[in-house]
């Protein structure tokens, strides 16, 4: 997870996703002007014996409130994916 204040991006955290593919992280997130989940997706296809179009998936977030907790699911297939924001 990366954030930006203004146009310098900075890492927070690196996660490896649990067998279920989720990624518990919890932080105290500094004031930013926007968060990033990067995804490092070829890795888990190529382990799977699998093609796919992405290496690298990343997701552009601003939370409304840094006082709250954000589930950013992401679907994915070899050829296409999508994201929203959970509840």
């Amino acid at each position: 997870m990366l954030c930006r204040a203004g146009q310098a991006w900075t890492e927070l955290t690196q996660v490896t996703t649990d067998g279920d593919g989720r990624a518990a992280v919890s932080l105290e997130p500094p004031p930013a002007d926007a968060f990033r989940l990067a995804f490092d997706v070829r890795p888990y296809f190529e382990s799977q014996g699998r093609e796919t179009f992405y290496a690298t998936i990343a997701i552009d977030f601003v939370p409304p409130d840094l006082t709250q907790k954000y589930h950013v699911p992401l679907l994915l297939s070899p050829y296409g994916y999508s994201t929203y924001r959970g509840s």
